[in-house]
């Protein structure tokens, strides 16, 4: 495998952006890249701020239904982590693709916020009725997700 990979992230069939990443890790079922904030200009979500200079260190799972991205500023002062709801991540040589599912989660870097996202999305995509057994993953994701963030370890665990 090659150390600098191609990031794909689709949704409801397009792409929503794709981006160059360096290769972290690769454990068999997770693979890990590192990246700039990949969007142009600043992107504020209330809770949270992605702007130009931040580092994503990005893990995704061949097996899971998600994907944590650790966010630090360009300083490396650990901002939190954003999870997404995804199906499991298809990588190839080169290249790592991901499908988005609309369910979104932000953990805080001192762990006491944890949000849930985007759940009314998630509704209004009509994933429920066209792929019950993808929603129904999905939801599990989020909710086991969730219940990790709120352990004394948050999701550490996830991630050694």
């Amino acid at each position: 495998m090659t150390d600098h990979l191609t990031v794909t992230l689709t949704k409801a069939g397009r792409t929503k952006i794709r981006y160059p990443a360096a290769l972290v890790a690769d454990t068999g079922d997770r693979i890990s890249v590192r990246a700039p904030w990949a969007a142009e200009g600043v992107r504020d979500f209330g809770f949270v701020r992605f702007e130009p200079g931040d580092v994503f260190t990005e893990h995704f799972w061949r097996t899971r239904w998600y994907a944590v991205k650790e966010v630090r500023t360009g300083e490396g002062v650990l901002k939190g982590w954003y999870c997404d709801i995804t199906r499991p991540a298809v990588v190839r040589e080169g290249g790592i693709l991901v499908e988005d599912l609309d369910l979104d989660l932000w953990v805080s870097a001192d762990g006491a916020s944890v949000l849930r996202l985007d759940e009314d999305e998630f509704a209004a995509s009509g994933l429920g009725e066209s792929d019950p057994q993808a929603a129904a993953e999905a939801v599990r994701a989020l909710d086991a997700l969730a219940a990790q963030a709120h352990t004394p370890e948050g999701l550490a665990p996830l991630l050694a």
